[in-house]
């Protein structure tokens, strides 16, 4: 599969791309098909050295069935050479672990269509939770058990220690 991609350059902490056509199993900085422009993202967005595009090359792959990455589709989105890609959206991203778990089970039980399945995954998720409560009680029972007996074993040997002390005096 083709693809539109950065291919990077520069040196270190001063990077430039090459915005390249290579076959998506090449690497990154592998051979490429053609290059199509350059990107150097130190430069201000005012700036017009920013970006250098071949435009009509760039039309002739997308036409041959050449896939622009996210980055490379915004590029040239912005300057109208193909339609703007809609933004994503992460709303996850800003929330800590922690907190995504409670906020996914009050949007499921919020969403109509949603509910249906979340509460199937609750009660699978519930159901392994209470099986082990009641192992861990059974376990508890029988590690205190053998404890018992070990006590009471314990003072049986202490006793015949002393014994025979008293019979060597």
């Amino acid at each position: 599969m083709l693809k539109l991609r950065l291919s990077m350059g520069g040196t270190k902490k001063r990077p430039v791309y090459k915005i390249v056509v290579a076959d998506s199993r090449f690497s990154r900085d592998g051979r490429f098909i053609e290059k199509l422009g350059f990107f150097n993202p130190l430069i201000p967005k005012d700036k017009k050295e920013r970006v250098g595009l071949e435009a009509e090359r760039i039309k002739y792959w997308l036409g041959q069935g050449a896939q622009p990455t996210t980055r490379v589709a915004r590029i040239l989105g912005e300057n109208q050479i193909m339609p703007m890609p809609q933004k994503g959206n992460n709303p996850q991203k800003a929330v800590p672990k922690k907190d995504r778990k409670k906020e996914d089970k009050s949007e499921t039980s919020k969403d109509g269509g949603k509910t249906s399945e979340a509460p199937k995954e609750e009660k699978k998720a519930e159901a392994p939770k209470e099986e082990k409560k009641e192992e861990a009680p059974k376990e508890e029972k029988k590690a205190e058990a053998p404890k018992e007996e070990k006590k009471e074993e314990a003072p049986k040997e202490e006793k015949k220690v002393e014994a025979p002390k008293e019979e060597k005096k």
